[in-house]
């Protein structure tokens, strides 16, 4: 196994548990301007409609993809700087 993959695999780890922290805190932000309230529907929530259930859904999965696929690709660059190679 390559020393970058051994190296990857803690701070991933670590990185991928920030990058959920700072995802959530992103969509509440973004919901609280586009849904006008402080929290977003859950997906029981009989006081809310289809569109805005889905909608809050669709919202915040793209977010966490965009956040985890920002946070992986800069931690890979990172240990490509630190070891010389890709940890793939």
């Amino acid at each position: 196994m390559k020393a970058s993959k051994v190296l990857y695999k803690p701070f991933g780890v670590a990185l991928g548990a920030a990058g959920g922290a700072l995802a959530g805190a992103v969509f509440r932000k973004v919901w609280k301007v586009i849904g006008h309230d402080d929290e977003a529907p859950g997906a029981t929530d009989q006081e809310r409609g289809w569109r805005e259930i889905v909608l809050a859904a669709a919202l915040q999965g793209a977010i966490f993809a965009a956040v985890k696929a920002a946070v992986d690709r800069g931690g890979a660059t990172t240990v490509k700087r630190l070891t010389g190679s890709w940890p793939a």
